[in-house]
């Protein structure tokens, strides 16, 4: 049974995990025999957004980990805690979270810098050989990971693309349902809410990248 190591970026769309995406991966992981634990960074999330309106909650702070703790029913380790030789694979659902606490791609695109613990942990899994499944925006983070050339997709946005390539990865259009594959990096990229309008096509692509990643471990 392959034991895959989940990274959540807090809780909610706008300012964290992305809350189908991540309860998605977690279904696709157990369905098709994985075991999981999950991990946040334990630090202040970019800012609070009111899911109700879209507007940033001034005067208001929340932490990645507790808020995270939300998804996992508490069951979930600070990042630090993460040690790649426990794990055969690492998965990141998406959400704005990845673009505003794991890495800053939301405010500053292609100019972005991934966060260094983060970083740290996705290149020790690429370093050992080991499948990384990067969800909906996540994957602008597949070059900074894995090296220039790697194939990605985060659906067919154009901008995102371009950002893409302007960062030395290789944009792979993709339809909902499926997963893209870079074999040779072992990275599995799908788009989710990048493209998904319903829970069940969102679903479809989560499941496809999981079973793609479990493959390559």
């Amino acid at each position: 049974m392959a034991n895959v190591a989940v990274i959540l970026a807090g809780c909610g769309v706008y300012d964290g995990a992305e809350i189908n995406e991540a309860v998605l991966t977690l279904l696709s992981l157990e369905q098709q025999g994985a075991s999981y634990q999950c991990f946040a960074p334990d630090r202040e999330q970019l800012h609070v957004i009111n899911h109700l309106t879209g507007e940033v909650v001034e005067g208001v702070t929340r932490n990645v980990l507790v808020e995270a703790a939300r998804i996992a029913r508490g069951n979930i380790k600070p990042l630090t805690e993460l040690n790649v030789t426990d794990y055969d694979a690492l998965v990141v659902p998406g959400g704005f979270g990845a673009a505003k606490n794991l890495c800053d791609f939301a405010v500053e695109g292609a100019q972005m810098s991934v966060q260094e613990d983060f970083l740290a942990v996705a290149r020790g899994f690429h370093q050992a050989d080991k499948p990384i499944g990067l969800i909906c925006i996540a994957p602008v983070m597949a070059a900074a990971i894995c090296g220039a050339g790697t194939e990605c997709t985060i659906g067919n946005d154009a901008d995102t693309a371009a950002a893409i390539a302007a960062m030395g990865g290789v944009h792979l259009d993709c339809p909902v349902t499926e997963a893209r594959v870079d074999a040779a990096k072992k990275m599995v990229t799908t788009p989710a809410y990048m493209l998904a309008g319903q829970v069940s096509e969102a679903y479809a692509g989560i499941a496809d990248c999981v079973k793609e990643v479990l493959a390559l471990a």
